[in-house]
């Protein structure tokens, strides 16, 4: 089953009638590039980012036009060292390559930290599985069907 094929099944087992769009000859490997093909605000993509509290994979989804700042993920998880995961641990936790990693369909799920600043945005666009690949999702169904933490986890700019 490729990597779209497994996002498509979550969705479907969510009840949730939602396109996944494949973009033919378009990359939406960054946020920058996401929102240049859908013709969307920055802060409307959902960056899907792995990082490590003390060893420990945690999903943490932020806005195209944020940062995640490892000190406030620290404090939030009590954690002694928090930092970004390489692309194998990132493949190897979720089974997703970088640039394509999704908010959901992880296989086991991981705990998922959400930037507030998400909120902002009535639709989001969220990677499904490819570099090429993107569903939109309003705000409160990504916080549900991820049984995410909103929290202030951010610093502006990208």
């Amino acid at each position: 089953m490729s990597s779209v094929d497994k996002v498509r099944r979550f969705l479907r087992e969510k009840n949730l009638d939602i396109e996944i769009l494949q973009l033919k000859g378009e990359s939406t490997r960054t946020a920058r590039l996401a929102a240049q093909a859908m013709n969307t605000p920055l802060g409307s993509i959902v960056k899907s980012l792995i990082f490590l509290a003390d060893g420990q994979p945690i999903l943490v989804l932020v806005a195209g036009d944020r940062r995640a700042s490892p000190g406030k993920l620290k404090a939030l998880l009590g954690a002694k060292r928090v930092m970004i995961a390489d692309a194998d641990t990132v493949r190897q936790k979720t089974g997703f390559a970088i640039g394509g990693v999704p908010p959901i369909a992880h296989d086991p799920p991981l705990r998922t930290i959400i930037d507030a600043s998400l909120g902002r945005f009535q639709t989001l666009y969220a990677a499904a599985g490819a570099p090429n690949a993107l569903f939109p999702i309003g705000y409160e169904v990504l916080v549900d069907i991820t049984a995410g933490e909103v929290a202030d986890i951010t610093e502006d700019s990208a």
